[in-house]
């Protein structure tokens, strides 16, 4: 009866919900001030170094399919 107590004294434990406590989040404004133009090239070069390596595998899928 031992044993059948520790395991569900290990259930139980399982069960229990965890309290996490909170952030604490804190708005400040910005230290940099980024700029339209600055923006504008982030997002090409973020675009970029995603939409050409995923373009050039959907150009070439037969190719691949035939490896």
């Amino acid at each position: 009866m031992s044993g059948f107590n520790r395991s569900f004294a290990l259930l139980r434990r399982t069960l229990r919900p965890v309290v996490v406590p909170r952030a604490t989040i804190v708005a400040k404004p910005p230290k940099h001030k980024i700029t339209v133009p600055e923006q504008a090239i982030a997002m090409l070069a973020l675009f970029t170094c995603i939409l050409v390596p995923s373009g050039y595998v959907l150009a070439n899928l037969e190719e691949y399919k035939k490896r």
